[in-house]
């Protein structure tokens, strides 16, 4: 009797960002309902933004097996571990070019058919260190104003309220002084009108 092979289930990002220069770990894991065997594969695949043919990034068959020429040579390298069902690969110093759609086939016989695992790498542009110093510097010199600004403000205000309450002191002062005042008067007047 033949028995049907399980399928294989692969699990990858759907999309991934990385600045451009930089290195990624293209994550790829893997679950099979077979022990895995010395016949595991796994076969990395690259399709550009352009749709133009797939190119083969690299292959691992008991062990990683790197390309010797194509766009990848010597900056694709294994960051897989098989006993973690982990068949993720490295790509060091990313460019515009690698834009595009990343597979990962597993194969674990009889485990052979599944889902394949895709991944879309965007690299973005890398944001220059004087545009990010002038940025920094811009919200620093923001960030000063506003402090200098609200402490003018806090200033001032005090300083109001001590001249109002000097003010007020000073009115009071010279009220209680009137009237002291105008009371002697009245008290020297009195003796004389009688």
């Amino acid at each position: 009797a033949l028995w049907p092979a399980a399928a294989m289930e692969v699990h990858t990002s759907k999309e991934v960002n990385a600045v451009n220069g930089t290195n990624l770990r293209l994550k790829c894991t893997f679950s099979s309902s077979s022990p895995i065997s010395q016949h595991l594969s796994v076969t990395w695949n690259f399709q550009p933004e352009d749709l133009s043919s797939h190119e083969l990034v690299l292959y691992y068959l008991q062990e990683p097996y790197n390309l010797p020429e194509g766009r990848f040579k010597e900056r694709v390298t294994w960051d897989g571990n098989i006993e973690r069902n982990d068949v993720s690969i490295m790509i060091w110093n990313l460019q515009p070019t690698d834009n595009g759609t990343f597979t990962c086939q597993v194969k674990n016989p009889p485990d052979a058919d599944g889902v394949i695992g895709e991944v879309r790498l965007r690299v973005v542009q890398k944001v220059h260190f004087s545009e990010i110093h002038f940025l920094a510097v811009a919200i620093g010199s923001a960030c000063v104003l506003m402090i200098i600004a609200v402490t003018v403000v806090i200033i001032c205000r005090h300083h109001r309220k001590k001249a109002q309450e000097k003010r007020i002191e000073v009115t009071g002062t010279e009220l209680k002084e009137k009237e002291s005042l105008k009371t002697r008067e009245e008290k020297e007047d009195r003796p004389l009108e009688d």
